[in-house]
């Protein structure tokens, strides 16, 4: 893949080169005379930037573009620039998102792919890079299946899995807030496993599920779902949407007054969608697979005030997820002196990542077995606002991801290297 050459068609999407870091590159001149004649090491981004998870891909693509102008700002990729090439996925035609991701390894040889906040396009995109040997780091597909029943030797995931993400918070809901539960649930693969882990914590603390009802993505009126959760009379209604669907679902909750009667939670939330409520929606029990206000993490500081910067807010997980995905591949292939896919995977087993990309507490690691990253989780509730601007989200406990992440051998995750 060394010799690969630049296509002809770059003008049509994002591309950052090597030359938008000139500026952050002066102390090293000679690099930059030396790497305009290089082919540059091209990432691709195949992720959704239209749709429902629109907002939580452009942010996963503003965390890619972040990482490759540091990236080059300290010599690049194996001495050669890095270039991010990016493509609209959509958020729910997954047909597309195999498309592009054939394109961009194919056409535009790409070294690395990345990408998907669909769980079922993370699936997809896995095969593809699989049969064209390519490197894929999945930013934001939580199903369990991805690092799971559906692993693969060249593909690795930051972000969490479902499984993980709902034994992080299942006991606190069942002692906390009560054993009988209704599910509100988007009906494709990421919604599936999500409830399958509750379900599980369920069957594990003696609870009940009272019902579910299955949402499609793109939902935009849930009143008849949470008519039928209100009937069901639960202790706990678990909001598994994501996006502009979790925004409409929580909102026509509090709506219907359903937060006075019941206690409103889930596994995955996101500070794009408490930013997308109204003050007083931002309620419930949630995870956060990462949050821009921590107490004595070194280099956090540094890389909020990058993210303000580039982007005029604060940063939220999915900016960390392209940020770490990106930082990930050019790590290895730097500490390699390769961009062989079969050499650079087998080094990823258990790879930790430094605490200037980890930003968070402990050391987050590729576990070898599926390769799964173990970083921490961190559980609590929305707030209305915080003691700061752009704070909703309270902290109530850090979760090790190595604590609540299934057995390797639990996972369904079988290697075969190619």
């Amino acid at each position: 893949m060394d010799d690969q050459t630049p296509s002809g068609n770059q003008k049509r999407r994002t591309v950052l080169k090597a030359a938008a870091a000139v500026g952050a590159l002066q102390v090293a001149a000679p690099f930059i005379i030396k790497a305009r004649g290089e082919v540059p090491v091209r990432f691709g981004l195949d992720n959704p930037l239209t749709g429902t998870y629109a907002e939580l891909g452009k942010n996963e693509r503003v965390g890619c573009e972040l990482a490759i102008e540091q990236i080059n700002a300290k010599g690049g990729v194996l001495g050669r620039p890095a270039e991010l090439l990016v493509e609209d996925s959509t958020s729910a035609d997954t047909g597309t998102a195999v498309q592009k991701a054939r394109k961009l390894i194919s056409r535009d040889k790409v070294n690395f792919l990345l990408g998907n906040v669909n769980s079922a396009m993370a699936l997809a995109m896995g095969q593809v890079a699989n049969e064209l040997k390519t490197l894929l780091i999945v930013t934001g597909g939580h199903t369990d299946a991805v690092t799971g029943t559906d692993c693969h030797w060249n593909v690795f995931r930051v972000c969490n899995t479902t499984r993980m993400e709902t034994n992080s918070v299942s006991k606190l809901l069942f002692e906390k807030y009560g054993k009988k539960w209704f599910f509100i649930t988007p009906d494709y693969a990421f919604g599936h496993t999500l409830q399958q882990g509750f379900e599980a914590s369920l069957k594990k603390f003696g609870g009940t599920e009272v019902g579910a009802a299955l949402t499609p993505l793109g939902t935009s009126d849930y009143s008849s779902y949470l008519i039928k959760a209100e009937a069901a009379k639960p202790d706990v209604i678990i909001f598994l949407t994501a996006g502009n669907d979790a925004v409409n679902s929580l909102k026509q909750a509090v709506q219907f007054g359903l937060n006075k009667r019941f206690h409103i939670a889930g596994a995955q939330q996101e500070l794009e969608v408490l930013e997308g409520l109204p003050p007083e929606a931002r309620i419930g029990t949630w995870v956060f697979e990462w949050y821009w206000r921590q107490k004595n993490v070194p280099h956090l500081d540094e890389f909020v005030a990058a993210i303000k910067k580039k982007a005029g807010r604060v940063p939220t997980a999915r900016h960390w997820f392209g940020y770490v995905a990106t930082w990930t591949a050019a790590l290895v292939a730097n500490q390699e002196k390769t961009l062989d896919s079969v050499k650079l995977a087998k080094a990823l087993e258990g790879f930790k990542l430094p605490p200037e990309i980890a930003l968070m507490p402990d050391t987050p690691f590729y576990r070898a077995g599926d390769h799964q990253l173990m970083p921490n989780l961190y559980v609590g509730h929305a707030v209305s606002q915080g003691p700061v601007p752009d704070d909703y989200f309270h902290v109530d406990s850090v979760v090790k991801g190595v604590d609540v992440a299934l057995p390797v051998a639990e996972t369904g995750c079988k290697i075969k290297w190619s």
